[in-house]
């Protein structure tokens, strides 16, 4: 039927695609090369900027203290060095003191102005206060997206000494921001950094700073010592003061950065720009020349809670990878807010073969690839089949004329552009079905959904955060025939899922989706195979009721609320109809305002009664995940995985669970580093303090016999035919075995979209 050959075709392009988003490849190359491409040959350094300043208030004793705890053993701490009004240093992350701190709160002073590099600036600055002043300041977390929850904990401002002989870090750097800004106020940074390198219990690492004359002058005062001077890069049009020329041009004069610096930080755009959309654009040279001159470059402005290149389908793993195994160069190190992210990626990530070891955790996805393109989708399954997924899903939703097709919901208007053709007008409510409004798919015929675009989904969109807008109506639509077709030549596939889902309510509209499903498995050979296994889902026991002992299917009942626990007897009426179970991540790890809460033992009941757990959803957008786990997917899984102990995840973006599942790390024992352990729940929690606790919540209910327990399912009501609203729409054509042909939006239009993308990007 052609099936094997279009979708081998169809992965190949989504291979040559990735290939050249990143425009690097480890293939074809006939030189030896060390494993890291650093200056030294070493893996890359993880720099804390300000400890872990996304969680934490930045600089704050709690940053650093779990910066400390979370990464290598020789992560360093990054403190931005102010003075004060008597010339004492402090690390805080500004110059101004109001937006990290409650000082407004402590003084009344009014905001000065003062010029900074040239331009005027209003606020509290640390010069017109002694260390004395700011003895009883706290910190504040000073980014407002980010929990304030730990602001409670009163962390004093430390200065540099303190800092260094409280946490005992073996890396230490001081960034010098504002040298000339002091000079002006007669305040001098070269006679605090004396005083530093005086006190012989003090080691300073690196000092960087984007002013040359200050990097000049203070090199003297180094000379004996191992502490090494960086330059740093702001906005490519921003001018550096002593020599008046923008960063831009003396990026392009690197040589002259030698004669006063060992490295560079630059703006991870200098590295790898992006367009106006987000896009990556090919890496410019600067790490290869830097590295020909002698330079160290260390790559800065990571942020997992910032939305980042689409290239990464909000991975931060994914970007970290992209700066240290790309196959060309890697920096020398990342400057983050997220220190326990660039540590897994480099220790855990970079270098895995394409054979690595897998642990037994069961990717399966959701509507295909749907993070990356619209879901159910022919391209969202060819991108999941290219990312290791294990178990392809079909939801089978019903057409008018009885087709059975794989679409995410039911409800046209949430997937398609229904609500902006001339079928908009058959909007409805069917309060059996869903809450609300909506254009359902047995409203219209195959060949009229058909001529609707789809939409990727974009569960995180109140946060501004949307999936792949370039691809945003890419693809196109399968029946259920198609889909399996597709799927049982596609020899990396472990099995797939078909989701059946308002059975009873379609019987009593004449449509029979259990019979449809079972009629299409049987046509596509599926009760006669064995080398897929074939996962039946359904809410409703009465259609696991009806699979039960046809061929040798798989019943896996959805769970769809959140529980907190369940009956003993509940679970043996599961085990009746059911091998597995899909239950929600609230339902393992409930949570309170975005924190974990707690553990319930959901997953060790079911699991000993010999049933699967999977859990759903994954998704990679850092707004879909609890505050513990530091916006990292991959820490997510790790926690539900590793933690919980779950089977499988049902996941928007299974290419973060495969190769979370390949990972080194676990493979270490009782030696797996502290980033690759899975989080405390509650741990977080309890670092609130009692006027930050948000207000307690209700536990989930339990599952009870109630909930699972269901009459049989109706028998099919028997329909009228009517014409659709564009006319009587034909039956699938039939093949000579009996198979409906798969239609043409399976083969050419598979290997043209994803063609397409390949020259869109």
């Amino acid at each position: 039927m052609g099936s094997l050959r279009d979708i081998s075709v169809a992965i190949f392009v989504v291979q040559a695609l990735l290939a050249t988003v990143v425009l690097v490849s480890a293939q074809g190359s006939t030189t030896a090369r060390p494993r890291w491409q650093t200056l030294s040959g070493d893996a890359p350094f993880v720099v804390a900027r300000g400890g872990f300043s996304g969680i934490f208030a930045d600089s704050s004793f709690g940053a650093y203290s779990l910066a400390l705890m979370t990464g290598p053993s020789d992560v360093i701490l990054w403190c931005d060095v102010q003075l004060t009004k008597d010339g004492a240093g402090i690390c805080f992350p500004d110059l101004k003191l109001d937006n990290n701190s409650n000082i407004a709160s402590v003084f009344n002073d009014k905001p000065k102005t003062y010029l900074v590099n040239g331009v005027s600036t209003k606020g509290l600055f640390s010069i017109d206060y002694t260390l004395k002043d700011l003895g009883n300041v706290i910190f504040n977390q000073g980014v407002y997206s980010r929990t304030n929850k730990f602001d409670g904990q009163n962390y004093l401002i430390m200065t540099v000494l303190d800092t260094y002989t409280q946490l005992k870090p073996l890396g230490f750097w001081l960034n010098i921001q504002h040298d000339a800004f002091y000079a002006q106020q007669n305040l001098r940074m070269r006679s605090f950094l004396l005083s530093v390198i005086r006190n012989a219990s003090v080691t300073i690492d690196y000092i960087s700073s984007p002013e040359v004359a200050f990097l000049q002058n203070i090199a003297p005062i180094f000379r004996r010592s191992a502490t090494k001077f960086v330059f740093r890069f702001l906005g490519p049009e921003d001018v550096e003061p002593s020599t008046n020329q923008t960063y831009d041009s003396l990026s392009k004069n690197l040589t002259f950065i030698k004669t006063f610096a060992s490295g560079i930080i630059v703006p991870k755009s200098y590295i790898w720009p992006v367009d106006g959309g987000l896009y990556l654009q090919p890496p410019t040279s600067i790490v290869l020349d830097a590295h020909k001159e002698g330079l160290e470059v260390f790559a800065s402005e990571f942020y997992n809670d910032i939305p980042f290149s689409f290239n990464y389908s909000y991975d931060p793993v994914a970007e970290y990878l992209q700066f240290v195994d790309n196959g060309i160069f890697s920096v020398d190190g990342v400057i983050s807010d997220f220190p326990i992210t660039p540590s897994a990626a480099i220790d855990c990530f970079a270098h895995l073969g394409k054979n690595a070891t897998k642990q037994d955790l069961l990717v399966i996805s959701n509507n295909g690839a749907s993070g990356d393109y619209p879901g159910c989708t022919d391209m969202a399954y060819a991108k999941a089949i290219q990312d290791g997924v294990d178990v392809l899903d079909c939801p089978v939703q019903m057409t008018k004329d009885g087709t059975p097709i794989c679409l995410g919901t039911i409800n046209l208007i949430d997937s398609t552009t229904v609500t902006q053709s001339g079928f908009s007008n058959l909007t409805t409510t069917i309060p059996e079905v869903m809450q609300g409004s909506g254009i359902f798919t047995f409203n219209l015929a195959w060949s009229d959904i058909k001529t609707l675009k789809p939409v990727i989904s974009s569960p995180q969109s109140q946060y501004k955060l949307f999936r792949n807008p370039k691809f945003r109506n890419a693809g196109n639509f399968l029946t259920l025939s198609d889909f399996l077709s597709m799927a049982k030549n596609v020899s990396s596939l472990h099995g797939i899922l078909i989701g059946i889902e308002n059975a009873p309510y379609l019987a009593k509209q004449g449509f029979g989706v259990t019979d449809a499903v079972l009629d299409a498995l049987s046509k596509a050979g599926y009760d006669k195979q064995t080398a897929q296994k074939v996962m039946i889902q359904s809410s409703n026991s009465c259609v696991l009721m009806k699979f039960k002992g046809k061929a040798n299917y798989q019943l896996v009942y959805k769970v769809d609320e959140d529980i907190g626990g369940a009956q003993s007897s509940t679970i043996d009426d599961i085990k009746r109809f059911a091998s597995a179970v899909v239950i929600s991540k609230d339902s393992v790890f409930p949570e309170n305002s975005a924190f974990l809460a707690g553990t319930t033992d959901v997953v060790q009941r079911l699991q000993a009664a010999n049933l699967s757990v999977l859990v759903q959803t994954f998704s990679n957008e850092f707004t879909s995940q609890a505050w513990d786990f530091f916006s990292d997917a991959t820490v997510e899984i790790n926690t539900f995985y590793r933690g919980a102990g779950i089977n499988g995840v049902i996941t928007d973006f299974p290419k973060t669970s495969d190769r979370y599942r390949k990972n080194r790390c676990l493979r270490r024992g009782n030696k797996t580093p502290n980033y690759m352990n899975p989080v405390e729940p509650g741990g977080l929690l309890q670092l609130v303090t009692s006027a930050y606790l948000p207000p307690a919540e209700a536990p989930n209910p339990y599952l009870t016999e109630a909930d699972v327990v269901e009459a049989p399912l109706p028998p099919v009501v028997a329909k009228t035919p009517t014409s659709t609203p564009s006319g009587t729409a034909s039956s699938p054509r039939s093949s000579p075995n009996g198979q409906p042909k798969l239609a043409a939006t399976v083969i050419v239009p598979l290997m043209a979209v994803l063609l397409a993308i390949y020259l869109l990007f």
